[in-house]
């Protein structure tokens, strides 16, 4: 069997969430906690990661209580008295602490909403889908999240309910953030086609709320790809006023 796979930024989240409420000390490897923690990543390790490639020690308590230890390297409140912590580390590990150490709150947030995601029907398991997010960069909230987003931006029948709706209401189809419009540049063919884009925050997407129509906005391909190109993802207003006049 193959060695367990890195930690993902899901993982990792979830891991720093419990270390936030204990910093700088992190709950004993035998501590309620850690067991908790231990049962949740497993459960995510099944949508994350094929079962071939999950070892019987695949985040168990040890390595668990470990990699919370790895956070004390990063924490000021443990490295003011001149403590270094474990030297050992990942730059993910950096990465997670940059994007939410500062703000305990939304690391609860995402935590809670990654938690969620396990028993929600719209996320499958990650390994079974591989290319659904093919090309699209993995969203800030990481990768269980990211797949929530685009499985309600592909939702048919809400998709094709949109392009109706901004058809009756402006006669043409066209993007949001740039306005180009597929059937003016492509004719016949094109009539129709525009992509949509979910405009939620992706750790706002609770299990069983349904997506509004108007929680869409409709894009074109290129500016569908702007928005999705890397961490954090910008909103409609972000794009825009980062196009530059031609």
């Amino acid at each position: 069997m193959a060695a367990n796979p890195d930690w993902t930024r899901d993982e990792l989240i979830v891991a720093l969430n419990v270390y936030l409420k204990h910093r700088p000390n992190p709950p004993g490897k035998d501590s309620k906690e850690i067991v908790d923690l231990t049962r949740t990543l497993n459960r995510l390790g099944e949508k994350l990661f094929r079962p071939e490639d999950r070892a019987e020690t695949f985040r168990n308590e040890n390595g668990v209580y470990m990699k919370l230890m790895n956070f004390r390297r990063l924490d000021p409140r443990y490295t003011a008295g001149g403590r270094t912590g474990l030297a050992r580390g990942a730059k993910a590990e950096e990465d997670v602490w940059a994007e939410f150490a500062a703000d305990p709150g939304r690391c609860q947030e995402v935590a809670d909403a990654i938690i969620a995601s396990l028993d929600d029907p719209e996320v499958g398991a990650a390994w079974l889908e591989p290319d659904i997010d093919e090309g699209l960069q993995e969203a800030a909230e990481g990768r269980l999240l990211t797949r929530r987003h685009l499985a309600r931006e592909r939702n048919r029948k809400l998709v094709e309910a949109k392009r109706k709706q901004i058809m009756k209401k402006h006669g043409k189809l066209a993007c949001d953030v740039c306005k180009f419009d597929f059937s003016v540049r492509y004719g016949e063919r094109a009539n129709g086609f525009i992509e949509c884009h979910h405009t939620k925050p992706v750790a706002t997407l609770a299990v069983g709320h349904k997506t509004h129509i108007d929680d869409l906005a409709l894009v074109c391909a290129n500016c569908h790809r702007m928005i999705h190109r890397r961490k954090p993802w910008l909103s409609i207003a972000e794009l825009k006023a980062q196009i530059k006049p031609v």
